[in-house]
């Protein structure tokens, strides 16, 4: 099954990839690699995210460090409290939108700054399998406990900024976007789909990648008059979206009319990744600011929005980032943009949303492939006169149709995805290098 020590979290099966033994371990070794002393940690509802908040508490409490159990709580507003409670470290207990059986910890230094694979977890997991942990504090740590879930509700709804009444469909899919939504309560009309904690999932899979997910929510669209759809993932740091018509908006596409929004206010640098439609980097110039590409991943994203002050973030996989969280994720403060632009608008979500699809875009394909240097090169040998670039796989551009192919890091596959100005030429494109990466 290899490694629970991925490259974004640590994510298994819990009681046989994931046991309490394990979280006290990496509680342990948590400390003796980051030498913190003041760590929030926050959990979802799946039933074994207290047994493992114990124990990876037990662990850092033995190596001198003061926990602030923040209790329940989104992968958002844990972000927001290691922030706003001068951490120097932060532990979010989930295994966001995987199946119930699965738990996991996603991991931060000061300021919500992610520990990747290649900045910790990887080093993390070597204290953890060598037990090279530092000798137990003489004066163990402690756990308080601290709310933060108040005082994130406040500071994002003070956003909201509407001109009129904003209806709602939201599917919470019993996961922690019960929690998200709260900072949603009193400012939309809000009609609930699947709205009690229930860490097995029992309705549906809290993936809003997986259109056929959006199903409940598309129907109940559909029976009544909502502005929008809104669909939290299991940990609700991402968000999906439907049109008041029940169509699922792409999230590239909700990138484009958030930086609208957020621009009109304040100008300045918006990152879109690099997977995202031309139409994207073209609205956030349109509006006034400066777009800029970025490599996939959340840790990358996170690391290019401090380095630039950039006002807002967006990924094709449904992570909106902003300033106002600590460059992290606030998929409650993404539906808000949203609802403000509906309400200033006027206009239906369809409607802002038909301008930007400007082109066609291929979706993400995979192709199962064993060595993908033979790949690469048969993509440069082929397109080399197009405008190349490779700040994640191979990305080439010309005048009317662009592709980027990325490898996976877990699996042997390359992911296509490709886009051009009509549909024809896209299948043509798209067709040609499929036929090129599958040899």
């Amino acid at each position: 099954m290899g490694s629970i020590f991925k490259a974004y979290d640590i994510r298994g099966i819990y009681g046989e990839q994931l046991t309490d033994d394990l979280a006290y371990k990496i509680g342990r070794a948590f400390a003796t690699f980051l030498k913190c002393k003041k760590t929030v940690v926050g959990r979802d509802m799946r039933p074994h995210s207290q047994p493992l908040f114990d124990a990876l508490a037990r662990g850092l409490v033995e190596q001198g460090v003061t926990v602030i159990d923040l209790g329940l709580c989104s992968t958002p507003m844990s972000y927001y409290a290691n922030g706003k409670l001068g951490a120097d470290s932060g532990i979010m207990i989930t295994a966001s939108h995987n199946p119930g059986e699965y738990n996991g910890f996603k991991m931060c230094r000061e300021e919500a700054i992610p520990i990747s694979g290649a900045t910790g977890i990887k080093d993390i997991e070597k204290i953890v399998l060598d037990e090279a942990f530092d000798p137990p504090a003489s004066n163990p740590g402690r756990i308080e406990t601290y709310n933060i879930v108040a005082e994130y509700v406040e500071h994002f709804k003070a956003f909201a900024d509407f001109t009129r009444p904003v209806k709602v469909a939201i599917d919470y899919a019993n996961g922690m976007g019960i929690y998200e939504g709260k900072t949603l309560e009193g400012i939309m009309e809000i009609d609930p789909l699947f709205d009690e904690l229930d860490g097995t999932f029992p309705n549906h899979e809290a993936n809003p990648l997986h259109a056929e997910t959006f199903e409940p929510l598309q129907e109940k669209i559909r029976s009544g008059q909502y502005d929008f759809g809104i669909y939290f993932d299991g940990d609700a740091d991402r968000a999906g979206f439907t049109d008041e018509l029940g169509n699922i908006v792409s999230n590239d596409i909700i990138t484009a009319l958030i930086a609208e929004g957020i621009l009109e206010k304040e100008k300045g640098v918006v990152f879109y990744d690099l997977r995202s439609s031309w139409a994207v980097k073209e609205l956030i110039g349109e509006s006034g600011g400066e777009p800029k590409m970025s490599r996939v991943g959340h840790a990358f994203i996170k690391e290019q929005m401090r380095e630039a002050n950039a006002v807002f973030a967006g990924e094709l996989s449904g992570h909106y980032y902003f300033r106002e969280n600590f460059f992290t994720e606030s998929a409650a403060l993404a539906a808000i943009f949203i609802g403000n632009l509906v309400s200033h608008t006027g206009k239906t979500l369809s409607e802002l949303v038909k301008p930007v699809l400007r082109y066609v875009h291929s979706g993400e394909i995979n192709s199962t492939v064993e060595d993908v240097k033979p790949v690469f090169a048969r993509l440069r040998e082929k397109y080399g006169d197009g405008r190349v670039i490779e700040l994640d796989g191979l990305s080439i551009e010309f005048d009317d149709w662009w592709f980027n192919v990325r490898a996976s890091n877990t699996e042997p596959l390359v992911r296509l995805n490709l886009e051009a100005s009509t549909r024809e030429e896209m299948e043509k494109h798209r067709d040609e290098v499929l036929a090129l990466i599958r040899g």
